[in-house]
Formats: C-alpha cells, structure tokens, sequence
C-alpha cells in the first residue's frame, strides 16, 4: 500500500486527523509530522527517510498564508524538496493545501512551483491524492545531477554534476547568500574522503538573474559518475552551479530557495 507523508506547518492537528482520515477512507495510508523551523540545526532533514522510503507516494504540506511567508520555513520546504527530488526524480507529486483558499505556487522557491494546490476542504482532494501516489513516476531527461547531504556535524553539502552522458570541463557552484568553506571532486553518491583538485578558485563574483553570486569552481573533468561537492553554512536566497565557464558562453543553472 502507497503511503501519503504529511508535512504541518502549524500544529494544525484537527486539519491534519481529517487529511489522514480522508486519505484512508480511499485506502491510502498516511502519517506524517509537524514542521520544525531551524534552518541552522538542519531540522528540515528529519523528514527526509520517511519521504525518500519506497512505500511514499506523494507528499502534503499544510500550511496558511502567513506560514508560507516565513523566509526560513520556505527555504527549509525548499531544500527537503530538492533533497526528495534527488531521490525519486522531479515529478514526484508534492501537493501544498490550505484552509478555505487554495496557496499560489508562483512566487514559492523553485523546488516548489510544480506543487498541486488545493483547499483542505476540496471533496476532490482525497481521489487526487490516491491518484497521485499510486501513479508510476516518469523519467525525466534531466541537465545536470544535484544531491544534498545534511550532516550533523559536517553541515550541509552539495553534489553536482554531469547528467547521463554528458561531462563536463570543470564546475561551478555559487550561492546568493552564505559561504562556502570547503569544496572536493569524487565519485558521485557519497562525499569524498580525499581529492585532487584542479586550478581550485575562490570568491569568483557573478551575476545570474540579476542577483550577484559568489562561487567556488575547480577545472577538474566530470562525467556521470564523478561529481563536484561543496559545503555551504548560512544559505538563504539562490544557487546558481554547472560546467565552468568558457568565455562569455556560460550554461550556469539556478535555484531561488526562498
């Protein structure tokens, strides 16, 4: 049986009773928690077994316009989504429901803007839900391979790199705001324990969407199964990362996380 993991924002437990029961009236099961907002304990991890667990099928977020609005709770929602999409691939069904009026995805962090919106009280909902869950995820072809490691005690790492078969000459990854403090080049699926690095840079200024960036870059050739990692402290606005540059032509990717 596919199960529905529910995310509340609030300690909405009367909303969330009637999600639950709703979802197993139409024979899904669900369970879930309540939302823990520390960006820097790296609260938004505890979720992340339970979503990525095979049985998982879909994942709602409950949640209120003022809730919503928080900075910290949005990029806290922004990274387990982009920590879940690695996993399960980006067309995994997140749904973000609301009392009374369904939420806007158009000004939510990246990783969010393919969410399904409803109002909690849709009599529409619960059939999407099982629909969604049960429904086999399609491979996307995807440009490039981002995975996060949220470590206690290590902190918060990135991985990125080319998408099957496709390399790249040299990475870079930058964010909008934070600080790198450490970077490695290794196979992918798991930090490296000791690299050699190629024309390692520092503190490269760059401008993507109109928002200054400061980036990290090796020269080190990539291919699908090698990957550039990174450790950010202090995260919050944009990620921008992919192939170094050559010349003017830069095919950088970016990610607003807030």
């Amino acid at each position: 049986m596919k199960r529905l993991w529910i995310t509340a924002l609030d300690k909405d437990e009367v909303g969330v009773q009637r999600l639950m029961a709703a979802a197993k009236a139409y024979g899904l099961a669900a369970s879930g928690h309540f939302w823990t907002d520390d960006l820097a304990k790296l609260a938004w991890a505890g979720a992340r077994e339970e979503l990525g667990h095979s049985d998982t099928g879909a994942w709602a977020i409950l949640a209120t316009p003022e809730t919503l609005a928080k900075a910290s709770i949005r990029q806290g929602l922004a990274l387990l989504a982009l920590e879940l999409q690695s996993r399960k691939g980006p067309g995994f069904p997140v749904f973000l429901l609301a009392q009374d009026t369904a939420p806007s995805v158009t000004d939510l962090p990246t990783p969010l803007r393919g969410a399904q919106t409803f109002r909690l009280e849709d009599p529409a909902l619960a059939v999407k839900l099982v629909a969604a869950a049960n429904r086999p995820l399609t491979a996307t072809g995807a440009e490039y391979r981002l995975a996060l490691y949220p470590t206690q005690g290590l902190g918060l790492w990135f991985e990125v790199g080319p998408a099957l078969g496709e390399s790249w000459n040299g990475a870079l990854f930058g964010v909008s705001v934070g600080a790198i403090d450490a970077h490695g080049i290794g196979p992918k699926g798991r930090l490296p324990e000791r690299s050699t690095l190629e024309y390692p840079m520092q503190g490269l200024q760059l401008e993507l969407g109109g928002t200054p960036h400061t980036a990290w870059a090796v020269r080190n050739i990539l291919d699908p199964d090698s990957s550039y990692y990174l450790r950010v402290h202090d995260l919050a606005g944009s990620l921008v990362f992919g192939p170094f540059p050559e010349g003017d032509a830069a095919e950088l990717f970016r990610i607003q996380l807030n």
